[in-house]
């Protein structure tokens, strides 16, 4: 009889791909769910981004294999906007790479880096796939601690204390998703300061340093020194509104990014250039684009949310940043299921669980800002009739 890799037996279905099932069954039944769970702005890119992926889709030129390593124009484009935003200087011929959405990122930095084996140091809360990709690659996973009473930061003086010898990289995800802690400069440091004595990569993955964020967005590559021992990603996902466009790009020296490109030339062969070129415009939108977009429509959800996290008892960090509000739930629930799935089926709204985060996230919800502003007042509306 045949049988799936035994790799498969590390792993189960993503949680929203196995949850989504349910909430389309549930819609279907005409119970008209109300999603706030998962991270897709559901606001358009630029119109200038758009209308230039129109012009690039109707030459007949365009349409063949593109560089793995990306159109000039592309990495220009990032270079340029890592200069206007964050002020790092990156050059575009060899220390950028564009990636197909930040997933892709992950297995292949942790295919060049990691040997079966090896061990990576993963965030706990953190993101899923942070951890099942390197099951999948036969790394051994060793999660370091985030707490509430230490701003959801790396606890150095843990770390410190374990045997670090066998890991090559760590993960790292600032700000923060799922709780929104704030990036700083002096966490960044520190990440570094850490990298460089223990002999471990870096890896920041930053996609959130625009949103409900008004003051300059922070880079773990503003940090001196910071580029010969971290890489960071960063997406157009959550900042330009591209989700589903599967644009990203991976920075760091020269060397390891030839040490990447030399996995990603192997396992895909480049964006649609209408994408690429379109991407490069999208990195061209002005500052009230970003401030329209990832401050002041965020803001206005954020405060229909923190209502719905008061609605049911929850307590949460004001100062949070991102697309998301993360609340600790009362103690009158036994587990966050109990509460998450009580709001699934009887307010017929669909919130994030903090388990999937990992155990640290275990009494927490997560709440979604990419709903419009009126879902989000409706759901409020279900949730105090329920009168949790």
């Amino acid at each position: 009889m045949i049988q799936p890799a035994e790799r498969l037996n590390l792993v189960s279905e993503y949680y929203f791909s196995r949850k989504l099932k349910e909430v389309a069954q549930l819609n279907a039944e005409g119970r008209d769910i109300i999603s706030l769970a998962i991270g897709s702005p559901d606001m358009p890119p630029s119109e200038a981004t758009v209308n230039k992926l129109c012009e690039v889709a109707h030459d007949p030129a365009a349409h063949g294999y593109q560089p793995t390593m990306g159109t000039p124009e592309l990495r220009q484009a990032m270079a340029g906007f890592y200069k206007r935003w964050y002020d790092v200087d990156l050059n575009p011929a060899n220390e950028l790479l564009p990636l197909i959405g930040s997933k892709e990122g992950i297995l292949h930095v942790t295919l060049a880096f990691v040997n079966p084996g090896d061990e990576v140091l993963v965030p706990n809360p953190g993101y899923p796939t942070y951890t099942s990709l390197s099951k999948l690659l036969g790394a051994k996973v060793v999660y370091y601690n985030l707490q509430e009473d230490n701003n959801w930061y790396p606890d150095f003086e843990q770390l410190q204390r374990m045997d670090l010898s066998r890991v090559k990289l760590m993960w790292t995800n600032y700000p923060n998703m799922p709780t929104g802690a704030p990036a700083s400069e002096a966490l960044y440091r520190r990440i570094v300061d850490f990298a460089r004595e223990k002999g471990i990569v870096v890896v920041n993955d930053n996609p959130y340093s625009f949103i409900l964020n008004e003051r300059r967005p922070l880079s773990i590559l503003q940090v001196e020194g910071a580029k010969d021992c971290c890489i960071e990603f960063n997406s157009m996902s959550k900042s330009h509104n591209m989700p589903g466009w599967r644009v990203g790009l991976c920075a760091t020296n020269a060397e390891f990014i030839s040490w990447i490109l030399k996995v990603q030339s192997n396992i895909e062969s480049g964006m649609f250039r209408g994408l690429q070129l379109a991407a490069a415009e999208a990195y061209q939108n002005s500052d009230d684009w970003h401030r329209q977009y990832n401050v002041e429509t965020y803001a206005c959800r954020r405060r229909w949310a923190e209502q719905i996290m008061q609605a049911l008892g929850c307590t949460f960090d004001p100062n949070q940043v991102g697309m998301f509000l993360w609340g600790r739930i009362p103690n009158i629930y036994n587990n966050v299921e109990e509460l998450t799935e009580s709001l699934l089926h009887e307010a017929r709204v669909f919130i994030t669980p903090g388990f999937i985060f990992g155990s640290n996230g275990e009494r927490y919800i997560r709440i979604s800002l990419c709903a419009k502003e009126e879902k989000i007042q409706e759901a409020l509306v279900r949730i105090k009739s329920l009168k949790i």
